[in-house]
């Protein structure tokens, strides 16, 4: 199965696991079943039309979907997805 690595500011929706297993085809039936799966994920990932929000970066391996196919990217059983949130911050 493909794994999911949840980050720290996430995973107080996912019982503070730090990696979710999947069987989706694509990056974006993974991201489903890891937001039917955590119910409270889903707002922080995805919009109201259940795409994956702009301010979110998903990674499969070490390549940004954006720049494959972006969820539509095909994942396999050995596929690493990692989601980044942005994170805000600096001297005002």
């Amino acid at each position: 199965m493909a794994k999911i690595i949840i980050p720290t500011p996430l995973r107080k929706f996912t019982n503070n696991e730090s990696t979710f297993e999947t069987s989706g085809a694509t990056v974006k039936e993974a991201i489903q079943n890891l937001t039917e799966t955590h119910s409270g994920l889903s707002k922080h990932i995805l919009d109201t039309e259940n795409n994956i929000r702009s301010f979110i970066r998903i990674y499969v391996g070490d390549e940004d979907i954006n720049f494959l196919e972006k969820d539509q990217t095909p994942i396999k059983e050995d596929t690493v997805i990692s989601i980044v949130p942005a994170i805000a911050g600096g001297i005002i």
